[in-house]
């Protein structure tokens, strides 16, 4: 079992205990959050949905973020990752949402952002941000590195 995988079981077990659900929403993560949710038996039970939110026109369709909602936010920061988990919480009706986007590597974005530079969040009835900077280049083991930030944030709130 993955580091990932051994997060979100811990993370199943407390919203099954405490009867609630959760939303995802990821970008440079690529549907690891969401996937290790999944790959819990019985994740009927908390997981309600979730979505690769990777382009502008994504962000649009999938959680309805226009452009005029993020006017004057870079997409991988604190103010936009909160927004995103707010919006796909309220979407999704859930009582927890996850939200991470950044840049996986081998090059960083076009904000500036080095690789392994990303901004994970959640809201539900706490809130919390965390910029993670990994300094690393490597793209699959960054991909991991923020879903477990991810994860590890929603643990700490629960």
């Amino acid at each position: 079992m993955s580091n990932v995988e051994k997060r979100a079981a811990q993370v199943a077990e407390k919203l099954i205990a405490r009867r609630e659900k959760i939303a995802v929403s990821e970008s440079s993560s690529g549907g690891l959050v969401s996937a290790a949710l999944l790959a819990v038996p019985g994740a009927s039970a908390y997981y309600l949905g979730g979505a690769v939110v990777y382009t502008a026109r994504a962000r649009a369709a999938l959680v309805g973020i226009e452009k005029a909602d993020v006017e004057g936010m870079r997409s991988a920061s604190p103010p936009y990752a909160q927004l995103l988990a707010r919006r796909t919480r309220d979407l999704l009706r859930a009582d927890w949402a996850i939200a991470e986007t950044g840049a996986a590597g081998p090059t960083g974005n076009p904000y500036g952002d080095a690789a392994g530079h990303t901004v994970v969040a959640i809201s539900g009835p706490k809130e919390a941000v965390r910029v993670i900077e990994t300094g690393s280049s490597d793209r699959r083991a960054n991909m991991d590195a923020f879903a477990i930030a991810a994860l590890e944030l929603l643990l700490e709130a629960l």
